[in-house]
């Protein structure tokens, strides 16, 4: 008798459309913001649009980055990964914040230095054209990616759409600095880089503090364990449940579950529950994989 030991699953081509979909607006967007702030920082010499140029050139290369791990994560279950690859988007999101944390320090050493050294008057006139066009550009990235994530069950997608929308934020902080910079006083320039840069560290800990738990097993919400244990109550045949154990393992929930069933129907027929009811509980969307025990409910 062949003994199976690897999980038996095919490519998902949807979710890896989604994927390829999401990387292409990332990279290309990033790339194109990254030489106007970069542009612009040079001749402006603007401490805030400096600390903007190093956060989109962290996007851009945690974009590429995000690319090769969301290939890793979508292969099939081979010998060496029986289970699957998914624990690869997790571990590819704390590359992610690595980067993120990057781009915070360089912004974080360029304003505070520029900030001792005294700084000039910026002339508000193409930096505001470079930032409130990054801020557009941000909302409708954060939108379509935010959208990918969620169909796809991305935490790395999902991670880089909020950074996307925290840029939006970032943006309208360095242009206020600019502007502070010319009308108020010139340190406001480097002090709003010096803002851009801690708002960059807030993100990378969101992002840590997520991809950390998917990776450590950590459980899932009382309202999905909740839906998952109602999801399978409703299984024809199905009289109770009475533990449902979920966990992340990767981006997406494990169950371990254990069923009642009628203590007197033939094997054949309980199996044909327990089938049913592993089918229904993978078909819901944070759900990977469902482990189903029977039990005679009237042994209990």
């Amino acid at each position: 008798m062949d003994l199976q030991q690897v999980r038996q699953e095919s490519l998902d081509l949807r979710r890896q459309s989604l994927y390829r979909r999401a990387i292409l607006i990332a990279v290309v967007g990033n790339v194109i913001l990254t030489l106007g702030k970069v542009t612009v920082a040079w001749l402006s010499g603007s401490s805030a649009v400096f600390s903007e140029a190093a956060n989109s050139l962290s996007d851009a290369l945690y974009s590429l980055l995000m690319a090769g791990g969301l290939y890793l994560a979508q292969r099939p279950a081979d010998e060496g990964h029986p289970q699957g690859h998914s624990r690869f988007e997790p571990l590819i999101c704390l590359f992610i914040a690595g980067m993120l944390a990057l781009a915070g320090f360089t912004a974080l050493r360029e304003g505070v230095l520029r900030f001792l050294s005294g700084a000039n008057r910026i002339e508000p006139g193409w930096p505001t054209v470079v930032l409130v066009g990054g801020a557009a550009a941000k909302i409708v990235m954060y939108v379509l990616v935010e959208r990918i994530g969620r169909l796809a069950h991305s935490p790395a997608i999902r991670a880089s759409a909020r950074d996307n929308l925290a840029d939006v934020l970032t943006c309208a902080a360095a242009l206020l600095g600019v502007w502070g910079s010319r009308f108020v006083h010139p340190l406001l320039d480097p002090a709003a880089g010096i803002l851009v840069s801690l708002w960059i560290f807030r993100a990378t800990w969101e992002i840590l503090y997520e991809n950390l738990g998917y990776l450590t097993g950590r459980g899932a919400p009382p309202e999905i364990v909740a839906q998952i244990a109602t999801t399978a109550s409703s299984v024809p045949g199905v009289l109770g449940v009475h533990q449902v154990i979920a966990d992340y393992v990767g981006p997406r929930l494990r169950v371990d579950m254990h069923i009642d069933v009628d203590g007197a129907i033939k094997l054949r027929q309980a199996h044909t529950i327990a089938d049913r009811t592993r089918a229904k509980v993978e078909a819901l969307p944070e759900v990977e994989m469902a482990f189903i025990h029977l039990e005679p409910a009237s042994g209990r």
